[in-house]
């Protein structure tokens, strides 16, 4: 490694000591010099430290998503008519879930949305997107056709953003390496192989739900919402809405505009007192079994409802329903029916290279 290059990055990294911003530019350059493992892996930390500390704006958020993209993202081609839509959190929030976007994406990809995740194995969690699909049966470690042909035939699909068939160069070695929330978590999140337009986000601070929703409309999104949920009466949130307090939203309009907006779980009657029903299990085994049975709609807990609110909000903006309420609506339809299982089953058999171990991997739980 340079030294003269440490010594560069180095003075970068004061500059965000000291409360300076970086342009789109310049925080492109310092995340390719990280992607490229061109300085000291202190060095590196630092930096994501004193950017977070600092506080990220739009245009070093911006940056960082496009060095990730162009230098660390395998590209895919979907058909042109098919308008993808993600959900995901950034995670590292201070109250951790189970995998409520997990179930909130097949609950609307049964309602016939094409949903195309993104997500990574736990850092700071028991369960995460990418741990609780491979608990399920999923194949997560496919190549990135696999899933696109999954998004397809499924109307679901999940890119490891963990792994090389994803992101060959740094992302893995990056983020298993940090425990804490960082413009990364933010970035990485974005850098999605299929570059949807439509999207709802989870964010690990409140602050970062204005900031988030203009840095999405920077790079490509039409429709979306951000949102942090909180859990009342205590300082704690979740990158879902929640269903234990208030939810802080801030959703792109096809105008341009962007709207900010609070959802109250009470008028909804969806209220919880308390979020421990919330919390996943001790262990990937036992949550993927109550997982599948949520899916199953076994079911009837606050888990239910935490899954309806967020499912709701991908119908609202995907153009699926009129309001939330009506989303709600239409995703209880689809659980109670049995379409939100028949998808995971599908899901199950599209993304995978071993289709029926990986279907009787899934029925074991049920």
């Amino acid at each position: 490694m340079s030294q003269a290059l440490n010594r560069e990055f180095g003075a970068v990294i004061t500059r965000l000591i000291q409360k300076e911003s970086l342009t789109r530019e310049e925080s492109e350059l310092a995340f390719i010099s990280l992607l490229n493992n061109e300085v000291t892996e202190m060095q590196q930390g630092a930096f994501l430290a004193a950017l977070t500390a600092k506080g990220e704006t739009r245009q070093e958020v911006a940056g960082a998503w496009q060095a990730i993209y162009d230098l660390d993202t395998t590209k895919i081609d979907l058909d042109p008519g098919l308008r993808p839509v993600d959900n995901s959190g950034t995670g590292m929030d201070t109250f951790k879930t189970f995998n409520i976007s997990t179930a909130a994406a097949l609950v609307a990809a049964a309602g016939g949305i094409p949903m195309a995740r993104h997500g990574a194995r736990a850092i700071t969690s028991v369960c995460g997107t990418v741990d609780m699909a491979e608990a399920l049966g999923v194949d997560v470690e496919c190549p990135a056709d696999v899933v696109a042909g999954s998004i397809k035939t499924a109307n679901i699909g999940l890119f490891n953003g963990m792994s090389p068939h994803i992101h060959p160069r740094a992302l893995g070695r990056i983020l298993s390496q940090i425990c804490f929330g960082s413009t990364l978590n933010i970035a990485a999140s974005l850098a999605n192989p299929a570059l949807p337009s439509i999207g709802v986000r989870g964010v690990y601070s409140k602050a970062m739900v204005r900031p988030v929703a203009e840095v999405m409309q920077d790079i490509g999104y039409t429709r979306a919402i951000v949102l942090h949920g909180a859990l009342e009466g205590s300082g704690m949130g979740m990158d879902e809405a929640s269903v234990c307090g208030l939810t802080h939203c801030a959703q792109i309009l096809e105008t341009g505009e962007i709207h900010e907006f609070t959802i109250d779980p009470k008028p909804l009657g969806i209220a919880a007192k308390s979020p421990e029903a919330l919390s996943p299990g001790t262990d990937i085994k036992s949550e993927a079994r109550r997982f599948a049975g949520l899916m199953a709609n076994r079911d009837n807990s606050v888990r239910k409802d935490a899954v309806l609110l967020n499912a709701g909000l991908i119908f609202l903006v995907a153009g699926k329903a009129k309001d939330l309420e009506g989303g709600i609506q239409a995703a209880a339809t689809l659980l109670e029916t049995g379409a939100a299982f028949t998808t995971l089953e599908n899901w199950v058999r599209a993304q995978n290279t071993d289709p029926e171990k990986g279907l009787a991997t899934l029925h074991s739980l049920v």
